[in-house]
């Protein structure tokens, strides 16, 4: 049975390390998990890294399983797949995803993990996490048939919304983005592409996710009157400023926060967390989640990799992260 594993630790704003871990032996309703891969949330963890997140919010922004507290020293994650190698038996050998740190083995109670399904592929449910927000701004968005719905912000988030809103029926929807790499994102998602300034207007719902005050301002320019921008950008303790003249005001225009650390009051009666996160796994079938996997790196190279993601140098969506024999873990 494995009993030390490495883990990621931010030691300092910007200085990454692997730190030695001593596993416990799982209990009666613990599982231990030999990682398989984890993914770097882009925005949320190069946050992390370098030291930026706000006082106000150490407490919202808390992961399950972190350990130390912010600014440093924290490890810190929560999109993690791997191999039970032990724990009850009807999760010995299943591939799970958990929202743990990336870490190469560990212990956790067995109700945190979720199984993969079979036709799901162990390194693209590392983006469970994210379609799990994105099923949640769905369930509080409820796009119509026929609706004409543009997405503000082509991270992994806006991705993840679009990839989903490409499904439904009569559904035409545009991805909005400043950088014009997008567009290639965009068509292989499905769906179409503008930069702000030649966004398509008269737009019924538009999913905003750009984290910026100007990608909020333009999606409400993009609305029809009655329409409805479904805010899914977190901004820390930043003030965020609107122009609410001209049309908002005659045009009934809403604003409405969506949030995944609760679950969508339109399902919350009917749905808990647990069958939120299956969801987000079965949507995980389809191949066309690959296009947010922009590259990959061994474990051991974390440190270097989330240093360059910060400082723009390694564009990605999500950066995955791979364990393999040459990760030190020993049994």
């Amino acid at each position: 049975m494995i009993r030390d594993a490495q883990a990621f630790w931010l030691r300092a704003p910007g200085v990454g390390e692997l730190r030695p871990v001593t596993l416990p032996t799982p209990g009666p309703d613990e599982v231990l998990v030999r990682s398989r891969y984890s993914g770097v949330s882009r925005g949320t963890e190069t946050l992390v890294f370098t030291g930026s997140v706000p006082p106000s919010q150490y407490t919202a922004m808390r992961a399950p399983f972190q350990e130390g507290d912010f600014p440093a020293p924290v490890k810190y994650g929560y999109l993690s797949v791997g191999v039970v190698e032990a724990g009850p038996a009807a999760l010995r050998g299943r591939t799970v995803f958990c929202l743990h740190p990336h870490q190469s083995a560990y212990v956790v109670p067995a109700s945190a993990v979720t199984p993969v399904p079979d036709g799901v592929p162990a390194a693209r449910a590392v983006l469970a996490g994210t379609v799990e927000t994105a099923v949640n701004a769905l369930w509080d968005a409820a796009p119509l048939v026929g609706d004409r719905v543009s997405v503000v912000g082509g991270g992994m988030v806006g991705c993840s919304v679009a990839a989903l809103l490409a499904r439904f029926p009569g559904v035409r929807v545009e991805l909005v983005d400043t950088d014009p790499a997008r567009a290639a994102v965009a068509s292989a998602l499905g769906v179409d592409f503008a930069p702000p300034e030649a966004a398509t207007g008269g737009r019924d719902l538009v999913v905003h996710a750009s984290a910026t005050a100007a990608g909020l301002q333009r999606s409400l320019d993009l609305l029809a009157p009655e329409g409805t921008v479904v805010e899914l950008s977190w901004y820390g303790d930043r003030p965020v400023e609107l122009s609410l003249g001209g049309a908002f005001h005659a045009g009934r225009l809403t604003v409405r926060s969506s949030q995944v650390g609760t679950v969508s009051p339109a399902r919350a009666s009917r749905r808990d967390f647990g069958d939120r996160l299956a969801l987000a796994l079965e949507l995980l079938a389809d191949p066309v989640f690959d296009t947010l996997l922009t590259g990959r790196s061994r474990f051991a190279e974390l440190p270097d990799v989330l240093g360059r993601l910060a400082s723009g140098e390694l564009p990605a969506l999500c950066h995955l992260i791979t364990y393999d024999e040459e990760t030190p873990c020993s049994a």
